[in-house]
C-alpha cells in the first residue's frame, strides 16, 4: 500500500488517543474528522460533527458509569464517517444492545433517583454499524459509524 487513500490525501497513522474524559474523547474525534477525514473537496456538515459529539459523550459516559471505566477510545476515518470505538472494563453485555431501546417517558421518569435512560436510543439514531464485542483481555469494545455525509438517514 503506497500510504494513500483513493482521492484523499495521505494517511497519518494516528496512535490510540489516551484519553480519560468525554470532553478530551470529543476533541479527539473532531480533530480525526478535521486532520484525516476532510479534504478540500470534502467537508463535515456542522450537524454531523454535533451527532458526532454527541455519540462520543454518550459512549465514553456508558463506559464510565456503566462499564468499570474507560480503557480505551480511538476514532479513525472511514468512507462516510468515523468510526468510534470505546473500551470498557466490563465484560457484561448490557441487555439494551440487543435493540435500539426507546427513550423514556413519562412523569416516573423524571421522579427515579437515577435519571438516564437516553443514551442508547441516542446513539441508535445518529450512529449506524453499532457492534459490542467482548475482549479476549477482559472488558468490552462498543464500536459506532457515526456518518459524516449528506446522505445521513434523518
Amino acid at each position: 500500500m503506497n500510504g494513500r487513500r483513493s482521492g484523499a490525501h495521505p494517511v497519518r497513522e494516528r496512535p490510540r488517543a489516551a484519553v480519560a474524559s468525554a470532553s478530551a474523547a470529543r476533541a479527539y474525534a473532531v480533530a480525526v474528522v478535521r486532520e484525516e477525514w476532510e479534504t478540500p473537496f470534502r467537508r463535515a456538515p456542522e450537524g454531523a460533527l454535533v451527532d458526532l459529539r454527541l455519540v462520543v459523550s454518550e459512549m465514553v459516559s456508558n463506559a464510565v458509569r456503566h462499564g468499570g471505566g474507560l480503557t480505551g477510545f480511538e476514532a479513525r476515518p472511514e468512507a462516510v464517517g468515523v468510526r468510534v470505538v470505546v473500551r470498557d472494563a466490563s465484560d457484561q453485555v448490557p441487555d439494551a444492545v440487543t435493540s435500539p431501546g426507546a427513550f423514556p417517558e413519562g412523569e416516573e421518569h423524571l421522579e427515579r433517583a437515577a435519571p438516564g435512560g437516553y443514551g442508547w436510543p441516542l446513539i441508535h439514531r445518529l450512529a449506524r454499524d453499532i457492534h459490542v464485542e467482548r475482549l479476549p483481555e477482559g472488558g468490552k469494545a462498543v464500536s459506532a459509524l457515526i456518518p459524516l455525509t449528506s446522505s445521513r438517514e434523518d
